[in-house]
C-alpha cells in the first residue's frame, strides 16, 4: 500500500490532475466529507489528509510514503531525511516583505534602523535578513498578518503574496519579493527503497505531466 499525505484546499485541487496522469483517480472529495483516509481508483494507493504544515512530518517518519507541500513549509520544517525529486510547479504564490504604504521601509533598513517583523515563517524571515545584514525583531503569529502593521504590533510582515488583493484591502504594499514558492513531491527516503517500482512510477508520471518548468 501507498500512503500519501496531501492538504486540503489550493494544492489539492491542483495535484488532482497530476494523480490523474499517474492512473490514480481520487474516489471523493476532502472538501465535502469528514473522512481523513480517502481511497482512490487503484487499490495499492490511499490519501490521508493531514495539516500542510503536518505533511513534511508525515513523510519524513513514515506515516506516509509520498506528499505535496509548498517549499515555504520545507523550509520551515527542515527537509531533513526527505527525497525531493519534483517541483510540480503547482500552487505558485511568493514570500514577500510588506509594510503600511506610509512606512518608509527603504529608509529605515539604509539607516540600520531596527525593525519589528510579524510572520509564522521565522525560519525563512530571519535568514532573509541576516542574508541582508537588517536588523530585526521577529513576531511569531498564526494568522491575519495583515493586522500586525496596522495595529503597530509590527512595522513590516512576511506573508505568501499571489494576487496581492489582500495587501491592497487593508493599505498594505509588498516592498521586496523573498523567493518564488511552489509546491514539491517529497518521498519517505525508506519508502523509496522498499517500494522503488511503485513509487518511481508516480514520480515518473508526474514528471511527465509537469513537463519542463520555466
Amino acid at each position: 500500500m501507498i500512503t500519501f499525505a496531501l492538504p486540503k484546499g489550493r494544492i489539492f485541487a491542483e495535484i488532482v490532475p497530476l494523480l490523474a496522469a499517474a492512473g490514480i483517480q481520487v474516489a471523493e472529495d476532502p472538501e465535502k466529507t469528514r473522512k481523513l483516509i480517502i481511497g482512490t481508483g487503484r487499490g495499492d494507493v490511499r490519501l490521508v489528509i493531514v495539516r500542510a504544515s503536518d505533511v513534511p512530518t508525515y513523510v519524513q517518519y513514515g506515516g506516509a510514503d509520498l506528499g505535496v507541500v509548498g517549499k515555504d513549509t520545507l523550509l520551515e520544517h527542515g527537509g531533513d531525511g526527505l527525497y525531493q525529486p519534483l517541483d510540480l510547479n503547482i500552487a505558485k504564490c511568493r514570500m514577500s516583505v510588506a509594510v503600511r504604504h506610509d512606512f518608509d521601509y527603504a529608509g529605515a533598513v539604509k539607516q540600520g534602523s531596527r525593525i519589528r517583523v510579524a510572520t509564522k515563517y521565522m525560519q525563512i524571515a530571519r535568514d532573509h535578513f541576516a542574508n541582508k545584514g537588517v536588523h530585526v525583531d521577529l513576531i511569531k503569529l498564526y494568522g491575519s498578518m495583515e493586522l500586525a502593521p496596522l495595529t503597530g504590533l509590527a512595522d513590516a510582515i512576511v506573508d505568501l503574496v499571489s494576487t496581492g488583493s489582500t495587501l491592497r484591502a487593508n493599505q498594505l504594499v509588498e516592498v521586496e519579493e523573498i523567493m518564488k514558492i511552489s509546491s514539491r513531491l517529497i518521498v519517505n527516503q525508506a519508502a523509496l527503497k522498499l517500494k522503488r517500482e511503485t513509487i518511481r512510477g508516480i514520480i515518473d508520471a508526474f514528471a511527465g505531466a509537469v513537463g519542463p518548468l520555466p
